[in-house]
């Protein structure tokens, strides 16, 4: 790679990488997972840096490589022998994020964000693929669609239904002092 094409792909790299961890947590991965899915998907950027640089719609384009590095992952044995002997509900608290000695109390996060990750977990995997680049990512309708591979209008059902089946979820409710 000749020097301006590396300092344009390590710009990308700098502005993309937390959005593609957060993403990779809402699709369903672990933090730890999310961060390897995140660099294996800039790794394979940056061998066809040419490719992803000039696609038409480039975020579609890799967050469609963070959905394949997230199935090849969920397809090999090794994370299939993983979750017999998993808690998927862990959440860790790194201590090196907060201030010298001091930690808030931080319950009321952990408690939102779990409750939006079981949510998440309870939609179908194509209604939380829609769901997690529409709103968390804010890919476009038209790119989410194009990082999906399906039409437009399939990216609207998909997240209507998906959002009625999110306004009724108890996880959700229980958080907003709903109706259950």
């Amino acid at each position: 790679m000749d020097p301006d094409t590396e300092t344009a792909y390590a710009a990308y790299v700098e502005q993309s990488w937390p959005t593609l961890v957060r993403a990779a947590v809402f699709l369903g991965a672990r933090p730890h997972e999310a961060e390897d899915l995140a660099q294996t998907t800039l790794v394979r950027c940056y061998t066809g840096w040419d490719r992803v640089s000039s696609a038409e719609n480039r975020d579609a384009y890799v967050y469609r490589m963070l959905l394949n590095c997230l199935r090849d992952t969920r397809r090999s044995p090794w994370w299939k022998a993983s979750q017999q002997y998993s808690d998927p509900q862990a959440v860790l608290d790194r201590p090196e994020t907060h201030g010298a000695g001091v930690r808030p109390d931080a319950s009321e996060a952990v408690a939102i964000a779990d409750a939006v990750q079981r949510a998440l977990g309870s939609l179908p995997k194509a209604a939380r693929d829609v769901v997690v680049l529409r709103y968390f990512v804010q890919l476009t309708e038209r790119q989410t669609a194009e990082a999906l591979g399906i039409p437009p209008g399939t990216v609207k059902s998909r997240l209507s239904r998906a959002l009625a089946h999110l306004a009724s979820n108890d996880h959700l409710l229980d958080l907003s002092g709903g109706p259950k």
